[in-house]
């Protein structure tokens, strides 16, 4: 079972890193604000937790992160991914590993989850996504790293040379501790000259793999999951863009663009894939039957097995129906989305491409 995490409030860490208060607690990590009393500021500490099986997932996560902070020194870029500032065990050779990071803000999923309109404002969004697009470049390409979670919650808000921090904090999940500071009742009122201060960076590489060596067949929070790791297939970078542009609908509109739900003879992926194929058309038998376990989900080429009554959707009536969006508002937008859904990974639009897309400059 591993032991409690040893980190305590008040408790000086290694000598140096005295722990204020917990931001965070997840399934593999807890993580603190804590004061580096050398250099006389806030960092946040991640205790990896020291049960069995976990060891090599901290040792991975260390290895990815050392690669990102390499690289970023060696390039001079690299400003949109969290920053490892340095990392030790404690307990023994196979206890806790301990990452010290640059403290950030709250994350974009409690921006979104205190803004009271449906989405964000478009400039918010559009500036925010150019800094996700030039951070999974970064990883894509120069550290050859799939971060494998890209989401609200592993996105973190920061406002350069002003903290971000509030005198109180709560501990939700992760370091999602409320926009006390940011204006307004909790973040609710923001105005939009406040939003467009605001930067993000990339957080969180514990479900990160390197491009050469995928850890695990699984990756993904389940509504920004690529179809190929629904189907079980061999994912790359590809699979960062779908979440991508999963989390551009979302901060666009307010919703989830897929959010599967279990019924009593079908599973959460079985409705996860029925939604993509509702709004996305039918998947081509070469990617449907490219895997040899595809029974479990298709009949049929184009025909589910557990699901055979879809109603299908169309991407511009959601966004004009629904969203009250006008004919070039939705022209705009999907002209920049729907690449990075293609179904085929090869044919999928790269962080590169996306960064071009004329809807991101408007």
């Amino acid at each position: 079972a591993g032991s409690p995490c040893p980190v305590r409030e008040g408790l000086v860490l290694n000598a140096r890193y005295q722990a204020l208060q917990q931001l965070g607690c997840g399934t593999f990590a807890t993580v603190w604000l804590c004061q580096d009393t050398r250099r006389k500021q806030h960092v946040a500490v991640k205790v990896l937790k020291s049960r069995e099986g976990f060891a090599e997932a901290a040792r991975d996560e260390v290895s990815l992160l050392r690669c990102v902070s390499s690289m970023k020194k060696k390039d001079g870029a690299g400003e949109n991914i969290i920053c490892l500032l340095d990392d030790f065990r404690m307990i023994g050779e196979n206890g806790f590993h301990i990452l010290v990071l640059r403290a950030l803000g709250p994350s974009l999923r409690c921006l979104m989850n205190n803004y009271t309109a449906k989405g964000l404002p478009l400039p918010f969004v559009k500036k925010s996504l150019q800094q996700v697009l030039a951070g999974l470049h970064f990883l894509h390409q120069r550290c050859r790293i799939i971060h494998a979670d890209i989401k609200p919650e592993n996105l973190l808000l920061y406002r350069p040379h002003k903290s971000l921090l509030p005198d109180t904090l709560h501990c939700s999940q992760r370091t999602d501790w409320s926009l006390e500071g940011l204006g307004g009742d909790n973040g609710s009122g923001l105005a939009e000259l406040d939003l467009m201060s605001l930067q993000v960076k990339i957080a969180d590489l514990g479900s990160a793999c390197w491009t050469y060596k995928p850890f695990s067949k699984e990756i993904q929070t389940q509504p920004y999951r690529a179809l190929e790791v629904l189907l079980g297939l061999d994912y790359g970078t590809a699979a960062d863009i779908w979440s991508m542009g999963c989390l551009a609908f979302e901060m666009a509109t307010g919703e989830y663009l897929f959010d599967p739900q279990p019924g009593k003879y079908f599973s959460r992926d079985d409705d996860h894939v029925a939604r993509i194929i509702e709004l996305l058309g039918r998947i081509p038998p070469q990617i449907a039957y490219s895997w040899n376990k595809a029974t479990n989900f298709f009949s049929r080429p184009g025909a589910l097995l557990r699901l055979s009554r879809l109603s299908p959707r169309s991407l511009h009536s959601i966004l004009a129906d629904r969203h009250g969006w006008t004919p070039a508002q939705v022209s705009a937008f999907t002209g920049f989305l729907l690449p990075a859904l293609r179904y085929a990974p090869t044919r999928r639009a790269t962080a590169a491409r996306c960064l071009q897309h004329a809807w991101l400059g408007t």
